[in-house]
């Protein structure tokens, strides 16, 4: 699993700093989550392929969130696009972007679906073979979701040297890998753990950005291996919090506690504080450990 973080800043954009987004890659799979201005700038940047995006995940329709996202889907068309394109975000962002395409005349060349969210409830999004996408319902001054991204679970993977003491051919790998026995001529068996190994270990990740403190998120969430936690603001503005819908890097360390993560990101930044060391050394005092995203870092879990 790899994050690639694009921006991770919040409100307005600078010469030296992005809003928010980011591309998760787990699975062989890329998704890009939230789409500031320079989004696509960023990926030509860091050197992500725009092919490989297939699924885009918007959180909710504040402007350091998506603005960049009509830009990115008219480059997409420019490049001849084969690939549909999917959008999952809220209600109100399939007119928002249509608008600006009809107005334009900038009809796009490829497939474009959206896929408009309300609930105030998880609920899965999205699912293929190998990951499923659920929301994480966030409080903020808007309806936002999170997104959680869960690998499935994979096939078993074959003990090469203890199938071939017990002379298996080949063909029956793909019934081993799906754990099944296997029945000789004679009637013996061959128990699936003595000539196979467990699956690679399932991934998960969670992306909460914007919200206040909310403990509500926490059973959604528990034992993620990687939780993205929004820290807007450091304890000594901590009465912002609530006016303005967001979290200190102590609050947001706080939910990683409770929900037994076991990695926190912090991000989204005020950029009143002078360096984001700060933030972590709040977090340390109640969760380790807390890593800080920046603008062209990357993550490998």
């Amino acid at each position: 699993m790899k994050l690639n973080i694009l921006g991770c800043y919040s409100a307005t954009p600078r010469t030296i700093t992005n809003p928010t987004s980011q591309v998760l890659e787990i699975n062989n799979q890329m998704y890009l989550i939230d789409c500031g201005e320079g989004t696509q700038v960023q990926l030509r940047k860091h050197k992500i392929k725009f092919s490989r995006i297939n699924q885009i995940f918007i959180s909710h329709l504040h402007g350091d969130h998506f603005f960049g996202l009509i830009g990115l889907i008219s480059t997409f068309s420019l490049l001849n696009r084969p690939n549909d394109l999917h959008i999952y975000g809220p209600k109100g962002i399939k007119e928002i972007i249509l608008l600006q395409i009809k107005l334009s005349k900038s009809y796009t060349k490829y497939n474009l679906f959206f896929h408009e969210l309300e609930s105030t409830e998880s609920e899965l999004i999205f699912e293929d073979d190998k990951v499923e996408v659920h929301t994480i319902p966030l409080k903020h001054r808007v309806y936002a979701n999170g997104f959680l991204f869960k690998e499935k679970p994979g096939l078993r993977r074959i003990n090469i040297d203890a199938a071939q003491e017990q002379n298996i051919e080949v063909c029956y790998f793909n019934k081993l890998k799906q754990g099944s026995d296997l029945q000789r001529e004679d009637g013996t068996i061959i128990k699936n753990e003595t000539v196979t190994f467990d699956p690679q270990p399932i991934q998960s990740y969670a992306f909460c950005s914007d919200t206040v403190y909310n403990e509500e998120i926490i059973p959604l969430i528990k034992e993620v291996d990687v939780l993205y936690h929004e820290s807007t603001f450091l304890e000594r503005d901590i009465e912002k919090c609530i006016p303005t819908g967001h979290s200190t890097a102590m609050q947001a360390a706080e939910i990683a506690k409770k929900a037994h993560v076991k990695n926190l990101i912090l991000g989204h930044y005020s950029t009143r504080y002078p360096e984001i060391e700060l933030f972590k050394k709040e977090a340390e005092t109640v969760f380790q450990p807390v890593l800080l995203a920046d603008d062209g870092k990357v993550f490998k879990f």
